[in-house]
Formats: C-alpha cells, sequence, structure tokens
C-alpha cells in the first residue's frame, strides 16, 4: 500500500522545466552522467527521484528502459504526460523506495539532486546496491556542502548538501567499489554559487 505523506512539489510541479538555471544544471549532470558511464540499448535502469522526467529525458536514448522513482503525486503527473516523446520504456513508480519493499533489479541507477532530501543515506545505498544486477553502477548527483540558503522554501530537506569524502565513504560502506567523485556543474542563485557533484561507482 503507497503511505501518504506531504507533496512537496505540488506547487512547483507545473512550472518545474521552465527554471532555467534547474534545466542547465540537470544537463550538465547529464553531461557527466553519459561522459562517465556505459549505457547501452539493452539496459533497465532506475531514476531515482525523477522528478518531472528532466533528467532520464537526456538519458532514454541510450537505454532500453527508465523506472521513474518518485513520491511526489504532481511531479509524476508531469512526467506522465510527457511519455510520448521519452526515448526509451519509461515506467512510472510512485513509491517511498526507503520505507517500501520492492523487488525489480536495474543495470543502473541513477539520481539528480534527491539524495539531500533522504534521511539515511548509508540505507538508501544500501538498497541501491541490492537493486544493482552484477557490475551494475550508480550514477548519482548533488549538492556540495552548503548553508542552508540553497533552498528558499521547505522541500523536505535532511541535508544541506554534503561533504564529498563523506558521501563517498557511504557507497564505500554499502559495498560500492570504482567510486569516483568529481564536480559536474555549479548553480547560480541570487543567493550564492553552489557547485554538484557526481558520484559513480560499481556493485
Amino acid at each position: 500500500m503507497k503511505s501518504v505523506q506531504k507533496d512537496y512539489f505540488s506547487e512547483k510541479a507545473k512550472d518545474y522545466d521552465t527554471h532555467k538555471p534547474r534545466t542547465v544544471n540537470v544537463e550538465n549532470i547529464a553531461q557527466g552522467i553519459l561522459k562517465e558511464s556505459f549505457f547501452s540499448k539493452d539496459m533497465s535502469i532506475m531514476d531515482f527521484g525523477s522528478g518531472t522526467g528532466l533528467l532520464l529525458t537526456e538519458v532514454a536514448p541510450y537505454v532500453k528502459k527508465i523506472s521513474a522513482v518518485d513520491i511526489s503525486t504532481s511531479m509524476n503527473e508531469v512526467l506522465r504526460s510527457k511519455k510520448d516523446i521519452i526515448e526509451c520504456e519509461l515506467e512510472l513508480i510512485e513509491i517511498d523506495l526507503t520505507k517500501e519493499a520492492f523487488n525489480k533489479t536495474f543495470d543502473a541507477i541513477i539520481s539528480s539532486m534527491t539524495i539531500h532530501h533522504i534521511k539515511n543515506v548509508l540505507e538508501l545505498f544500501r538498497k541501491f546496491y541490492s537493486l544493482l544486477n552484477k557490475n551494475g553502477f550508480i550514477a548519482i548527483a548533488d549538492l556540495d556542502l552548503e548553508d542552508g540558503s540553497f533552498h528558499t522554501t521547505d522541500t523536505g530537506v535532511f541535508h544541506f548538501g554534503f561533504d564529498r569524502e563523506e558521501f563517498l565513504n557511504t557507497a564505500k560502506k554499502a559495498g560500492f567499489k570504482d567510486l569516483k567523485i568529481e564536480t559536474v556543474s555549479v548553480v547560480e542563485k541570487p543567493t550564492g554559487k553552489y557547485p554538484v557533484f557526481l558520484l559513480t561507482g560499481r556493485k
């Protein structure tokens, strides 16, 4: 049964894709993922925290199927409206992956700007590890440590970005290997400039 919780993005979803700094950031993240990752047309992957599908739209031409996992009904509705223009098979899954059982496996898990909304990152990374096929990979982008000024509204934030070394070590504790972390983007806002890193690794 689907858990009932606040949809922090209900007011933002409709205009989410019109915010230029956001779309540019995701394009940068996608380019970083495509540069580092070994996608192929027979792959089935998960986009965790898929939102309106900005990231998966960029990756779709390179894979067979994407399972879009997000808890926000409003964001999923926007993504559903784009289904016909996504260049691969698309499955929308509206669950809270941190709380609900899930029995699929994937060749890769990608994620953009979502992990700072997750309370227990190690637990999530362990779940990612269990959901990956042998030699499956992760490609996860998120914020460097910041002072809390990145989010001007409450969207269920648990972390004001991450220390890169700690983030990498958390993935290592979960079992991932061949880990690498690097800057892929910088988000510019009136409140400052916020570097975004990409973590990649393999099961």
